[in-house]
């Protein structure tokens, strides 16, 4: 497995965040056909970790980023992977690793609804309805951990 690369945004160069944007406007904006403020200005937020894998080439192939919620829950976001590298396990290491870095906080995200079982497979629950974000059925989860 590829190292995954972990930086805040002040600390992301230029070409860097670039590319991870384009990754993430690829797949969510272009491949799903969802016309959406992909830029909505969380990834600017001092407490906002990106994640992230590069091919041998420098280019990112998978993508997440972790934020902190105002409820003192941390939410996982934007978890990408490129077609040309899906099936690899890449996002499930992304994942592991956020997992990792977020104990033991209570950690949110929202789910493509086909995606549920996979997410299920971390320890996620669903935690309300599913419903349409730009046409996309989502379902929100939760996995909530304790110290003990």
């Amino acid at each position: 497995m590829p190292p995954i690369r972990v930086a805040a945004f002040a600390e992301l160069d230029g070409l860097t965040l670039y590319r991870l944007l384009a990754l993430r406007v690829d797949v969510f904006v272009v491949e799903q056909k969802c016309a959406y403020p992909e830029l909505d200005g969380r990834d600017l937020d001092p407490a906002t970790v990106h994640l992230w894998i590069e091919s041998d080439d420098g280019a990112p192939v998978a993508y997440l980023r972790v934020l902190a919620e105002a409820d003192g829950s941390v939410r996982i976001g934007r978890v990408v992977t490129a077609p040309s590298r899906r099936g690899e396990g890449l996002a499930a290491a992304l994942v592991t690793d956020a997992l990792a870095r977020t104990a033991p906080a209570t950690v949110v995200l929202d789910a493509q609804s086909h995606l549920t079982a996979w997410y299920e497979g971390f320890g996620f629950e669903s935690a309300g309805a599913e419903y349409l974000d730009d046409g996309i059925p989502h379902t929100p989860m939760r996995l909530v951990r304790s110290s003990c």
